[in-house]
């Protein structure tokens, strides 16, 4: 009934795959794309052309620009939005977004909206694989409350035994990592069962295989793919915005750029309950104290042997320092200032006692010199 009332309007829904400058690229519902197919080929009938938007198996996508009024609003359109689309013009492949839907998830790094679960995807070898950097990964990916799905790509350049080791660990952790070689299109089938009818993010290090993944699964796709870096047995970034990729079995599929170290931007109090260790923990026995930060507290239930805690320790001094960061930004009287060192790059530096270091006005200075005066005569 929503999606009749929708269409008697004029108004249509849309899925937004990209952000290119002040444009969506929006893909139309599929019963949409077949009202859109349908008066195109009654135009093709009068000898007019088919718009290059529209083809025989998938939704038509449109270029479309935002209302006015959702500017005026502050209403953001970001990749994964749903949308209602005004006046399509099927022939040109154009239309205007009138509205954004609610969303029910929505991340800001990378800006993407309506996501239904993250693809962590790492290589077990070239570039060999770093438990504290995967750590650092999977903690982020936590926080973000969606499902995680851990992919190990490049599982031909290890032996059964090692893979086996790596296995272990990792369930140890609290993940059960599906093995695939995209070069040798192993278990690839099986990632593709995961992400039918979803939207997926796909995130990891540069150079674990991420663009080749998705251009394994989306031919159509034709992503950029960079070689590892020999001088640091590091990837070089292919991935430069975020786009959204429809896979032939169904779903969504977005590529972020690659990073080495995500930022940690959650409390102190919460990071603890991003290590799936700690919480089987913490579901069997509590700490002594509620605001335990299970370092040096007495009687605390997390503290232990268990492989990841000196991670959650550093983990914890970076989550400290971020809190104590926006502290001092909400305080007027703050010890730290923010300085611009050019190109678009800027650093926190400690305030100078301004009763201390201020420069003495030249007034000031006179009316020194005149009581002065006075005090001699």
């Amino acid at each position: 009934m929503k999606g009749e009332s929708f269409a008697a309007s004029g108004q249509l829904l849309g899925t937004v795959l990209a952000v290119q400058a002040n444009f969506y690229r929006v893909q139309m519902d599929q019963e949409d794309g077949e009202q859109g197919s349908r008066g195109a080929e009654e135009k093709n009938e009068i000898n007019a052309p088919l718009p290059l938007c529209l083809s025989a198996t998938l939704p038509p996508v449109l270029l479309c620009t935002r209302r006015t009024r959702l500017k005026k609003i502050g209403q953001q359109v970001m990749v994964g939005d749903r949308v209602v689309v005004e006046e399509p013009n099927w022939t040109e492949g154009q239309g205007a977004i009138a509205n954004v839907l609610p969303r029910h998830s929505q991340l800001d790094r990378p800006a993407i909206a309506n996501v239904n679960q993250i693809l962590l995807v790492f290589a077990v070898a070239d570039p060999p694989l770093e438990p504290y950097q995967l750590s650092r990964f999977l903690v982020k990916a936590e926080s973000t409350g969606l499902d995680v799905l851990l992919c190990l790509n490049k599982s031909d350049l290890i032996s059964q035994q090692v893979q086996q080791q790596v296995s272990d660990r990792l369930l140890a952790w609290g993940y059960k990592p599906l093995f695939i070689s995209v070069k040798n299109d192993i278990n690839t089938e099986e990632v593709v069962g995961y992400l039918s009818n979803k939207i997926t993010v796909i995130a990891g290090p540069s150079g674990v295989g991420k663009s080749s993944l998705i251009n394994g699964l989306i031919p159509d796709a034709n992503l950029r793919v960079g070689e590892v870096s020999g001088k640091l047995a590091r990837g070089r970034h292919t991935t430069r915005h975020v786009e959204l990729f429809e896979l032939p079995s169904g779903g969504l599929l977005a590529d972020t750029p690659g990073f080495n170290q995500p930022d940690l931007d959650c409390t102190p109090e919460e990071l603890v309950h991003y290590f799936p260790e700690a919480r089987e923990r913490l579901a069997v026995a509590k700490c002594r104290f509620s605001d335990c930060l299970h370092r040096d507290e007495p009687e605390c239930a997390v503290r232990g042997d268990w492989e990841r805690y000196p991670h959650y320790l550093e983990f914890l001094d970076d989550a400290i320092a971020y809190q104590t960061h926006l502290h001092q930004q909400a305080d007027p009287e703050s010890t730290m200032k923010l300085k611009s060192k050019g190109k678009g790059q800027s650093q926190y530096e400690p305030k100078l006692e301004s009763k201390k270091y201020r420069r003495i006005s030249r007034k000031t200075q006179l009316q020194d010199l005149q009581e002065l005066y006075r005090d001699e005569e």
